[in-house]
């Protein structure tokens, strides 16, 4: 039995206006802050949370990842399930999101399961001091969009995503990607699992320019001892 009702998680966490550009970032965190469980998200996480993170795919029209995060957490082509598929039909959607790849190094194969089962084109986010022969080869697979000098630029990469179509922006992570795109965002949905981790973990946030920032709580789920935290900018 599913935790939550589909109602219930669209009630929470529909965007009233899809044609506005809204960045929103899925995080899950323990009790003390941790961000993984021996160097992966998904030591946190329950079925809950799995409803939620699917659910959030489904509203969105891009999906942005860290080039790390991908390799780490052993991402395949993006695809939503069929009942997601049915729903984003029903209301004028492709059936899957875009993939948006964040990367500065580029250090991603041309083969990988990311772009060759992919249903739709994946982007690919860099700047001009990456790798030229690398940048050419993935450009055979996905649409490379070099944006900023010597580091991506984050208000670059969210004003091609509007100019391209795709104004539901979804981060998922890692850390470094979403203290990239910290001060850009607009909305912040943290699950708060019930463990205490310790040891040398990442927090959700890492090597963000920004030193304080307020955020306004927006909505609380909980299931069982799982909290889910939505926070708006």
């Amino acid at each position: 039995m599913r935790p939550f009702s589909e109602a219930e998680l669209l009630a929470a966490y529909a965007v009233a206006d899809r044609t506005r550009p809204h960045l929103r970032a899925n995080m899950i965190a323990s009790i003390d802050g941790a961000a993984t469980h021996q160097g992966l998200s998904g030591g946190l996480n329950n079925p809950a949370d799995k409803q939620v993170f699917d659910l959030l795919r489904r509203l969105a029209d891009v999906v942005l990842v860290g080039a790390g995060t991908l390799r780490a957490e052993g991402y395949g082509g993006l695809r939503v399930d069929e009942e997601d598929v049915a729903w984003r039909r029903a209301h004028g959607l492709p059936d899957h999101p875009v993939l948006a790849i964040v990367s500065s190094r580029l250090a991603l194969e041309p083969s990988s399961p990311l772009f060759t089962e992919a249903p739709r084109r994946p982007l690919l986010f860099t700047h001009e001091q990456s790798p030229q022969r690398q940048r050419a080869a993935l450009g055979e697979v996905a649409d490379v969009v070099v944006c900023g000098h010597d580091a991506v630029d984050p208000a670059g990469v969210v004003a091609e995503l509007v100019v391209r179509g795709m104004p539901q922006m979804l981060c998922e992570g890692g850390p470094h990607l979403l203290g990239t795109l910290a001060g850009v965002l607009d909305e912040l949905c943290l699950t708060v699992s019930p463990l205490l981790e310790g040891g040398g973990a990442v927090r959700i946030l890492r090597d963000a320019p920004l030193a304080h920032q307020p955020m306004r709580l927006a909505g609380v789920l909980r299931a069982e001892d799982m909290l889910f935290l939505r926070y708006l900018s």
